[in-house]
């Protein structure tokens, strides 16, 4: 599936004739509201099949099944013909290498992970700007020259092998790091000896989902792993019994010892963690991708010790923070939607609340100088609190401005913490905090090349069809003229209990460079007010995320932002199964669409992989009530034949084993099948990625260029764009 230099070669002297439509399904209807004067473009032929379903005494028919075989010769020719496609009408746009050549000089800064402490060492990671994989580094003190301690940009020359998790041992001796291949969800773990740099000969395979919790005698670590898949389904094979293990430094991995399983829930996962006093072992038990879980506690200095329930009603969420003996502290939405602190005593199973539900949504606590240090969200963006440990409030921690504020881990012990801040115009910037003065100074501060001030960032708020308000964020240059001409980029994605916040983003940057408005809709689904916001956006309400993001571009066209034509909108994973909803409900709305590794075949999600975890928001075709729903919104299943489409470009990846690129294949030939008008549908497919996480910088620069340039053309953008700021205008971004 590899797109080979001879392929694009061969696409650009068939670019004419690809882009003169003279032969295809393509209808030149000019009612698409994009101001592209393309022509209507020939798309490859792509054959149906015979398949139907019978969904509950209802036929639905699935003639592009056959592109779910990604494996199969068929599949991979269909993959390369659209390929050349797509980079043959990408390669015509002039913008594109400017465009390109702006994001590498904007990539081009340093960027820092939030250091940490662990046996007398700080941990942290750190991109020089244009390197592939940020690089390991410790220290012991603060002020002394850095030492690498794991390098991933030497582990595959073209960068496609990530970092994905890191543990320390408690006496700092052993990194136990986890290793990402392509962009897979699957992980391979090994052991460093952080003073000689050198790798043991412990390897862990057929991670996923996983955390790496040491023992307190750094003797070894807990894991959890799938059963090794069957030949040929590593990438779509449905994941289920997960199972928690303790590996033995030293030992190969078939001698690991099962700790926790439960064979009769085939769709419970474990993650991990060894309190600081080295006493328990706590488990986080998840089904899926709800928000509730169980947890269960294992006695470790007792021999032989059982695994015990401790939360087993599923009836919430418990967060673990920490334990003072006996008596463990959780953040929970028990009885609390935007959640609360409470402690509760394993011996007898008392609870005692601790801090009380806010107004704002608590997102997590840690507990470091014997001080509760608490990250809430006020509209989305932070505020951060702290407590004493019986929940009087102390004082809160002074941010920067309306931004993202993370971080402040740390031990119960230890005076110091750090966290990184950041905002739409402010590159992420680390802090250290001192608990006892109270009081935060910069620690790493980027400097990019651009100029802050000639930005601004506002919040607005709009109604939804059933008369819910809803934030969003505007990010534009300053004094842009509300005349309805601006390209405006609107992004959501609006499910699983995930907030959307202010952050630094170089593509964005790059976009209001262009003369581009970026605007980020906090949608129903997410995270951003507690749960009730979550539930509002899931299975039968979940038309209420959709009705939010159009309740956005509406209210951008009526306050004249931009118009249809100018207005694009974008989102990943969830966020792309939005703009496929979206874009099938109101062609009309916009201009282009940007749907990226979407959830876009809402009857067959749970059958691939991870897939089957996601019915806690969807719910599932196999439920009658639930299927109605579905059907009525999944993406695939709602295109219609001669309908006007905006300019459309679907992307996805080879290796993506969370949302199989299946769907977008699927998607995307229906909607070439049934564009009525002049407008591109095209589909950008990835090799050597996957989802999103661990991409190369390379590869990211060249889709974000993709993407820009794809939105320059079909919007009818005129602005080149920006050069780099002058030295006396660029700098530190505040």
């Amino acid at each position: 599936m590899h797109l080979k230099r001879a392929t694009l070669a061969a696409a650009a002297t068939a670019a004419a004739a690809l882009l003169a439509g003279t032969t295809g399904h393509a209808l030149a209807q000019a009612c698409a509201p994009g101001t592209s004067q393309q022509r209507p473009l020939t798309y490859p032929v792509t054959k149906k099949v015979d398949q139907r379903d019978d969904y509950h005494g209802t036929t639905v028919a699935d003639p592009y099944r056959w592109l779910e075989d990604a494996n199969s010769a068929e599949t991979r020719a269909w993959v390369d013909e659209q390929n050349r496609l797509t980079q043959a009408f990408l390669g015509q746009i002039p913008e594109r290498a400017a465009i390109r050549q702006r994001l590498t000089q904007l990539w081009n800064f340093e960027r820092y992970s939030v250091p940490f402490k662990e046996g007398g060492r700080y941990f942290y990671s750190r991109n020089d700007g244009l390197q592939n994989q940020a690089v390991l580094y410790t220290v012991k003190t603060l002020d002394e020259q850095p030492r690498v301690l794991l390098d991933p940009n030497t582990l595959a020359s073209d960068g496609t092998v990530a970092l994905a998790g890191i543990a320390i041992s408690p006496q700092g001796k052993y990194l136990a790091y986890s290793t990402a291949a392509s962009g897979s969800d699957w992980n391979e773990i090994r052991v460093r000896d952080i003073d000689t740099g050198k790798d043991t000969q412990d390897h862990i395979k057929w991670v996923k989902f996983s955390s790496t919790a040491w023992a307190h005698d750094g003797s070894g670590f807990y894991y959890s792993r799938y059963d090794e898949p069957a030949e040929g389904a590593k990438l779509a094979g449905v994941n289920y019994f997960q199972k928690l293990y303790f590996h033995k430094l030293g030992t190969p991995q078939e001698r690991d010892i099962l700790v926790y399983d439960r064979p009769d829930q085939k769709e419970w996962g474990f993650q991990a963690e060894v309190t600081d006093d080295g006493r328990y072992l706590v488990i986080n038990a998840t089904q899926g991708t709800d928000p509730k879980n169980r947890v269960f506690i294992k006695d470790l200095k007792q021999k032989d010790g059982k695994v015990a329930g401790l939360l087993e009603a599923f009836d919430a969420s418990y967060a673990f923070i920490d334990n003072d003996g006996p008596l463990f502290y959780f953040v929970t939405d028990k009885n609390a939607p935007k959640s609360r602190i409470a402690a509760i005593d394993v011996r007898n199973g008392k609870w005692t609340e601790i801090v009380p539900e806010a107004k704002q949504t608590l997102k997590g606590a840690n507990i470091v100088n014997g001080q509760l240090v608490a990250e809430y969200l006020a509209d989305a963006y932070s505020a951060v609190k702290v407590f004493d440990l019986k929940g009087k409030p102390l004082h809160d921690v002074a941010l920067p401005g309306i931004g993202s504020a993370g971080g402040f881990a740390g031990k119960r012990g230890d005076t110091e913490t750090f966290y990184a801040y950041t905002s739409f115009t402010t590159p992420t910037t680390i802090y250290r905090y001192d608990l006892k003065a109270g009081k935060s100074s910069v620690y790493r501060q980027p400097k990019v090349d651009f100029d802050p001030d000639a930005y601004e960032t506002r919040q607005e708020f709009f109604t939804s069809k059933d008369g819910t308000r809803v934030p969003m964020f505007i990010v534009a240059r300053k004094g842009i003229k509300r005349d309805g001409s601006n390209p405006t980029y609107l992004y959501g994605y609006g499910g699983f209990n995930v907030p959307l916040t202010p952050a630094f983003s170089v593509a964005n940057l790059a976009w209001v460079e262009m003369g581009g408005v970026y605007v980020m809709a906090n949608l129903r689904g997410g995270g951003e007010y507690g749960e009730e916001w979550h539930q509002a956006g899931t299975k039968l309400r979940k038309q209420n995320v959709f009705d939010d993001f159009i309740g956005a571009a509406e209210w951008l066209v009526a306050n004249k932002v931009t118009s249809p034509a100018k207005l694009a909108i974008g989102g990943g994973s969830n966020g792309g199964l939005l703009v496929g909803a979206a874009m099938t409900q109101r062609p009309d709305l916009f201009g282009a669409a940007l749907p990226a590794v979407g959830v876009m075949d809402m009857l067959r999600f749970h059958k691939f992989t991870i897939g089957w975890a996601w019915t806690s928001d969807y719910g599932s075709s196999d439920n009658p009530e639930e299927f109605k729903a579905l059907v009525k919104y999944s993406p695939l299943h709602n295109l219609k034949a001669g309908t006007c489409y905006p300019a459309t470009m679907v992307t996805t990846a080879d290796h993506d084993d969370r949302v199989v690129p299946a769907h977008s294949f699927k998607f995307a030939a229906a909607a070439q099948a049934a564009q009525g008008g002049p407008a591109p549908v095209l589909i950008r497919i990835e090799t050597k990625a996957g989802h999103g996480a661990g991409k190369p910088t390379s590869k990211q620069i060249e889709e974000v260029a993709d993407r820009w340039g794809f939105l320059s053309r079909t919007l009818g953008m005129q602005a080149a764009p920006v050069t780099a700021a002058s030295p006396s205008s660029s700098g530190a971004a505040r």
